[in-house]
């Protein structure tokens, strides 16, 4: 089975060659092969050494200017082939034996879109952190519907896979989305057949940096999220009424630990 896995990438060569490795690592075994391509929005931090020093492993390499990161993943959805594709953010990155644990997955449910994991949060140094909010998220997969994540988005993106076939259905993320692009895209591929969720050791883990999107504009996020829940379910229906909800309490408890977390800095 063919995976191919965009990582976008413009000035995280902090944690860019952690990520890349742990993509690389997932081949040559159980007849799994890897079409990784990197997109490069001209970074200046010595990300592009470090993408040439794995090149000759890399299906493509693209090093051109962007708008932003969902544009950068566009670029490689356009190009991809396999059979499962998925995008891994350069801070973040794949634990051993996943695209095995997903190639069982998908050929054990044919008709599904795609399947997630466990994704557990991690800080710069690979520590866990988050660990009540991660554990949140995992007692919604066993109630998994279209409902359930309409009324809140309990899939982590890094330990999210779908079928190529889903993606030409669906069409490509929305460039005009500050944060919540996955999200949107998320749901549109649960239309095409559903998702199934895979259980035991997680899949990924999301790295909660100064520097990430969910750490500088937490609150567009669900804003956003808000909204994409209300367009899909219908401003009248009980999943916008519950997300409603959702959203204000996980922003408030968000604010909560900004305020904590900056007042322990100064």
């Amino acid at each position: 089975m063919l995976f191919s896995v965009i990582t976008p990438n413009y000035n995280g060569g902090r944690f860019l060659e952690q990520a890349m490795r742990s993509v690389l690592l997932q081949g040559g075994e159980d007849g799994i092969e890897i079409e990784h391509i990197v997109v490069d929005g001209m970074s200046t931090d010595g990300s592009i050494d470090i993408i040439q020093r794995y090149s000759d492993r890399l299906a493509r390499v693209i090093i051109e200017r962007d708008s932003g990161p969902a544009n950068a993943i566009n670029k490689g959805l356009r190009v991809a082939s396999g059979e499962v594709v998925s995008w891994l953010n350069a801070d973040d990155r794949y634990l051993p034996g996943a695209f095995r644990r997903v190639k069982m997955a998908m050929q054990d449910n044919p008709h599904v879109a795609l399947c997630f994991g466990k994704c557990p949060i991690v800080d710069a140094d690979g520590e866990e952190i988050r660990y009540f909010i991660t554990r949140f998220k995992e007692s919604f997969f066993r109630f998994s519907s279209l409902f359930t994540i309409q009324c809140i988005n309990y899939v982590s993106q890094p330990a999210m896979f779908f079928r190529r076939r889903s993606l030409q259905q669906t069409g490509l993320l929305r460039e005009d989305l500050d944060a919540a692009w996955d999200y949107d895209f998320l749901l549109r591929l649960w239309h095409c057949g559903g998702a199934v969720a895979i259980g035991g050791e997680p899949l990924a883990q999301f790295r909660w940096h100064s520097g990430s999107i969910s750490g500088r504009s937490f609150a567009r996020q669900f804003k956003e999220e808000f909204d994409i829940a209300v367009a899909d379910a219908g401003p009248a229906s009980p999943q916008a009424f519950i997300h409603w909800f959702v959203r204000w309490g996980i922003v408030g408890i968000y604010s909560l630990m900004k305020f904590w977390r900056n007042r322990s800095l100064g």
